[in-house]
């Protein structure tokens, strides 16, 4: 009895949970403009570590979802934002270009009853404002992806304190990190939903899985590494701790639970089966990323069609996902999901989290158990 409540506690005990100021080593994905308030505190007032994915907001917008998080939780919470704002050519972009990839889904959008937009000018939000937020808010943990900030906005934070957790997708992009002083490494393997935030190599040069990632950024690395990707039940908790991970980010898991931003036809394409077969795409936002097969992903991963630099792809594609959801119409939508979507099955946080705590108990006690008996009996004796 005794050895088993050693083993339950062992693998939530770690310097992760120790910076972090957790009591379970699962972090909730960022999700991006999927995020909510309510299931990032939710996460956190569990134990583990809620995320809100604030890269498309303005800076008073974040402040704002600070402030309502900090009034659903006095936990430690992420925020998270991107290095990199926009893609070279964002800026640049011409009307010409906007009518080209408007062209093909011009059709759909009329279909869904939406109006077609017009071109307009970008206009960029900037990184360093949205940072200034964070710090004037003083939060407990500013993660970011898609490079590193300067090392002046880094030893803002930590000067005050606030932990640095910093995305890697290879071995490379983790040293990286290393050397610019983050207390935590997030290691994302390609099977991971939404986008991944490579920096160093274009994202199709880095599509290393998680089992192979996570164990080569553990021998290059000091710090402790959370495992991301593909991540979806208490086995690949599991595995992840077996590779050497201190922790686990988890996504598309807790996308599926309501108290996720994503909508009802997102929810039921992750838990009916839908999501069995995922695919990458630059077509939803001009970032690579992964979503459930669709009718809509197929169309835009065609040869002839152009894809806008990022945000424009993403703010162009929205003026088809908002009547198409509107619509009931699933096909049409970027329906954001990880290759272990068919492994959710729990719609609500707090059950979720539930399972994946004593199930990795469970799990952990039966592989102790499996070992001391594989032992030679002259050993156990």
């Amino acid at each position: 009895m005794m050895a088993n409540q050693a083993n339950a506690k062992s693998w939530r005990e770690n310097r992760l949970t120790s910076r972090l100021g957790l009591q379970y080593p699962i972090i909730q994905g960022p999700l991006g403009g999927l995020s909510s308030q309510q299931l990032a505190a939710a996460v956190s007032n569990y134990g583990g570590l809620g995320s809100f994915g604030a890269h498309g907001l303005k800076p008073e917008a974040i402040r704002k979802v600070i402030h309502e998080i900090n009034a659903l939780t006095p936990k430690p919470f992420a925020m998270n934002l991107w290095v990199s704002m926009e893609d070279e050519g964002a800026l640049t972009s011409t009307e010409e270009a906007f009518q080209r990839s408007l062209s093909p889904l011009a059709k759909h959008i009329e279909s869904v009853g939406g109006a077609i937009p017009s071109y307009r000018s970008y206009e960029p939000i900037r990184f360093e404002d949205q940072v200034q937020v964070l710090l004037e808010e003083g939060i407990s943990v500013f993660s970011f992806t898609y490079g590193i900030p300067s090392k002046q906005i880094l030893d803002e934070f930590r000067r005050q304190g606030i932990a640095l957790v910093g995305t890697a997708t290879t071995v490379d992009e983790a040293i990286a990190l290393e050397q610019a002083g983050v207390d935590v490494i997030a290691a994302s393997g390609f099977e991971a939903g939404g986008h991944r935030g490579s920096f160093l190599q274009p994202s199709e040069d880095c599509l290393t899985g998680t089992m192979a990632l996570v164990p080569q950024v553990i021998d290059a690395v000091r710090l402790p590494v959370v495992a991301a990707g593909g991540i979806g039940d208490a086995r690949g908790i599991v595995a992840a701790f077996a590779l050497g991970a201190e922790g686990v980010q988890m996504g598309t898991a807790f996308l599926a639970c309501e108290e996720s931003g994503a909508n009802t036809l997102h929810r039921k394409a992750i838990l009916s089966g839908q999501a069995k077969q995922t695919a990458l795409t630059r077509g939803f936002t001009g970032r690579l990323a992964r979503g459930i097969k669709n009718r809509l992903l197929d169309e835009l991963n065609q040869k002839n069609i152009e894809i806008l630099p990022y945000p424009l792809q993403r703010a162009l594609v929205r003026h088809l996902s908002i009547p198409a959801e509107k619509a009931g119409r699933a096909e049409l939508l970027p329906l954001w999901a990880g290759q272990s979507a068919n492994l959710s099955r729990c719609t609500d946080v707090y059950a979720l989290l539930d399972t994946l705590v004593n199930e990795v108990s469970e799990i952990g006690n039966a592989v102790q158990n499996w070992s001391a008996h594989r032992q030679p009996a002259d050993a156990r004796e």
